[in-house]
Parts: structure tokens; C-alpha cells; sequence
């Protein structure tokens, strides 16, 4: 997606975010795919990360995260003020990416990953993190919807991309995984002990196992929303059980 397309639909998703908290009756509401928080905690998560992120956006190149912002008031508890505060938030994201620009370096968690380290990468991961929160609150409020269709696309893209893509060591069996959009795309992640490679066609071969689901399931199952083996499946499941188990952070050729 062009840069300003990422920005009117992080506008988008948090305006459809805000909705879903202002129809829920209460706050304290567990969150069904957060265990643990209400759907009080997940406003805070969101609306303190677009505060932090845009701080990290605004900061430019850096080698470690800046500080986090110090809040001028604790985040509201109900609801009249919790909206506005949501969506101050979503402003001072939006105001940091739009003054930095698509290509301004800055730091993220993902310097190993096949994702750049720049204000653009930064709209595109928050972007499917405010759409994977927004399914999670209307899902609190009995209400969940599919990701929209090129929101979940690029989301199937952006986490191979930067959640599993990149200079690691695969300490496994090598093993082919290929991803299948019922609209139309297909990834396969290459998993070797040199690196883990992603591609953005389909391949000529079978790979080892293969998932086949609309965009957003696809999404929701890569963020841990849906289990993978609800989805059709062909392939030995095990690589998929072992992809979810590992994490890259361990990986002793980038720590």
C-alpha cells in the first residue's frame, strides 16, 4: 500500500476500534483473545502504543528506543473520556508518521527481519495492529467482523515479513510453508539454517505444508486469534506446531 493509504486506514480501524468500545455496556469486559484483560486494558494497550510509537517515529534514526512518553495524566477510566483520549492518540501517531514521511529511519523491535527500519514499515505493522485490536473489541462485544480484504492482504505480507522473515538460524528440519488467500495470493516461507526466507508467488513444488483461508483468517491465525488447525490444512501439520513455538529473538546468530 502507498503511505497515505496506510494512514487513512489506521484513521479507519481506530475510528471502527472507538466504536466498538463506545457499544460495549461495560469496560470491564473480559477480552476473549486477550486472556486476562478487559476491554478497558486493551484501550489502554492501543492508545498508549500509538503515544509511544509515534515518540519512536518522531525520535528518527536511532540504534535503541527512546523513552516513553510521560503521560500528562493517567489514561481515563470510563468511557466519556477513554474516546477522546483514544483518538488524541491515533492523532499523535498519524501527525509523527505524516511529518517523518514514508523512508525516515527509526528504530523497531525488527532489525533482523526482512522489514525496513523505517517510518513506513512503522504504519504498515501499526496499521494491523489497530485492525487485529478492533477484532478483538467487537469480538468482545459479540460483534467481530472479517479484516477488510486489503487490510488483511497486506497483512499476511507484513507479518511473514517481519514476524518471520529474515537473517535467522532455523534450528529444525528444513521445511517449506506456503500461505493461500482464497482471494487470490499465495507467501511461502522457506525455513533453512541459513535464513528464512519469504516469496510472494506461488511455487512450482508442493510445499511441506500449507494453509488455504480467506486474508483475514489467514491474519487473525498468524496473530494467534484463530488456531491454525481450524483452517484447511494439507501437509504434515508439525512444521506449523514447530513455526509457532519458535521465536527469533532466541536465535543465537542475531541476539
Amino acid at each position: 500500500m502507498e503511505f497515505p493509504e496506510l494512514l487513512r486506514l489506521i484513521d479507519e480501524r481506530s475510528t471502527a476500534f472507538s466504536a466498538a468500545v463506545a457499544a460495549a455496556p461495560a469496560l470491564d469486559a473480559q477480552v476473549p483473545t486477550c486472556p486476562g484483560w478487559t476491554l478497558l486494558d486493551l484501550a489502554h494497550h492501543l492508545g498508549d502504543g500509538r503515544r509511544k510509537w509515534a515518540s519512536i517515529v518522531a525520535a528518527g534514526p536511532a540504534s535503541t528506543p527512546p523513552p516513553p512518553p510521560v503521560p500528562a495524566e493517567p489514561a481515563p477510566q470510563d468511557h466519556s473520556a477513554l474516546l477522546p483520549w483514544l483518538a488524541a492518540s491515533t492523532r499523535q501517531l498519524l501527525d509523527a508518521l505524516r511529518s517523518a514521511g514514508p523512508d525516515r529511519g527509526c528504530w523497531t523491535w525488527w532489525a533482523d527481519s526482512e522489514s525496513p527500519q523505517t517510518s513506513g514499515a512503522v504504519a504498515r505493522h501499526q496499521l494491523q495492529e489497530v485492525a487485529v485490536h478492533t477484532y478483538d473489541a467487537q469480538l468482545t462485544t459479540g460483534a467481530p467482523q472479517p479484516l477488510p480484504t486489503a487490510i488483511a492482504l497486506d497483512g499476511v505480507d507484513e507479518f511473514l515479513a517481519t514476524c518471520c522473515a529474515g537473517a535467522y538460524h532455523w534450528p529444525h528440519t528444513p521445511a517449506t510453508l506456503d500461505y493461500h488467500a482464497t482471494e487470490g495470493r499465495s507467501w511461502r516461507l522457506s525455513l533453512t539454517a541459513d535464513a528464512v526466507r519469504l516469496t510472494r508467488s506461488p511455487a512450482p513444488t508442493p510445499a511441506d505444508a500449507a494453509l488455504h483461508a480467506t486474508a483475514s483468517d489467514l491474519v487473525l491465525t498468524l496473530y494467534g486469534r484463530i488456531p491454525f488447525d481450524s483452517l484447511p490444512l494439507t501437509g504434515d501439520r508439525r512444521h506449523f506446531d514447530l513455526l509457532v513455538a519458535w521465536d527469533p529473538d532466541e536465535d543465537p546468530l542475531t541476539a
